[in-house]
């Protein structure tokens, strides 16, 4: 299979929709699934709906499935950082699908979402995931584990994370078009509309030349997280079939409410992964519902 071909199998086709729960605060300790959250009188069909509709990352529970970090994050010298999954039958999983190349994708954000890191741990045979691991200074933090069960479907899973010391939040970054990543400027086109698909377009440049030939990362050539201002809500998508390795990748982006999100474009060039890191301001649509507000 060449190239383009592989990259095309791992594109979600022109939308990827980041569901529509709104009003979520922020998330502290374990969130109820929706259906233990719905009243009783509450049709069935309109718990199923609400599980549909969740965001990824805000629960540490899903399906049966519980997110269990096993060790406390270190700040300075990395560490290891372990954690589980925790199966239906109560016992930790030890069988997974490959997806975007790997088993599982761990990312660690802090809650100002000033710091990101996208990782890939190790399984240990007792279902114990490792990764050396430290983040950049004292705080609170959220983890997302990113993956599907053997047999199963994808899962997005949520777990905060606590790293001693003097706590000092940083406000969001501002809104803006450009990134810049040590000699790399990535620009970004195209607005986020609550409620309905938006195109998004990232266009990466080297010393104020296009870059043409971007190294396939995870299956792709490029890979995109964002994440909602407030409650952290997880959208992960990849971007739309192209055969062209640059300059620009393209994601379709559906944001759930209006307001402020951030994103972290990892890509791939001269054998190295960086990270270019924007916030973007979804505008109402015509599907929006009351703003999400930032806690």
């Amino acid at each position: 299979m060449n190239t383009a071909a592989k990259l095309g199998s791992y594109a979600l086709g022109l939308a990827v929709v980041f569901g529509g729960a709104l009003g979520v605060g922020k998330a502290t300790a374990v969130s109820p699934s929706p259906a233990a959250a719905a009243p009783a009188t509450k049709p069935a069909h309109a718990t199923e709906d609400a599980a549909i509709n969740t965001p990824g990352g805000l629960q540490v529970s899903q399906d049966g499935y519980t997110l269990d970090p096993t060790t406390p994050i270190a700040t300075g010298a990395p560490a290891d950082f372990t954690f589980r999954i925790i199966g239906p039958d109560g016992g930790p999983v030890t069988g997974y699908e490959v997806a975007h190349d790997k088993s599982m994708h761990l990312i660690v954000a802090s809650r100002d979402l000033t710091s990101f890191q996208h990782v890939h741990p190790e399984m240990a045979p007792d279902g114990t995931w490792s990764v050396k691991l430290a983040v950049p200074e004292a705080g609170p933090y959220r983890a997302f584990a990113d993956f599907v069960p053997k047999g199963g479907q994808g899962l997005t899973l949520g777990a905060d994370l606590q790293a001693a010391g003097d706590y000092r939040p940083r406000p969001l970054p501002q809104a803006g078009r450009t990134a810049t990543v040590g000699d790399y400027t990535v620009s970004l086109a195209g607005d986020l509309v609550a409620g309905r698909s938006s195109k998004v377009t990232l266009t990466v440049s080297k010393g104020g030349e296009p870059v043409t030939d971007l190294q396939p990362y995870l299956g792709a050539y490029g890979h995109l997280v964002a994440l909602r201002a407030g409650d952290l809500a997880y959208l992960h998508v990849h971007p739309e079939e192209s055969a062209e390795a640059g300059p620009e990748i393209t994601f379709y982006v559906e944001a759930p409410s209006r307001g402020d999100y951030r994103l972290f474009l990892d890509f791939q060039h001269g054998g190295e992964v960086r990270t270019a890191a924007f916030t973007a301001t979804a505008t109402p649509g015509d599907g929006d519902a009351t703003p999400h507000g930032r806690s």
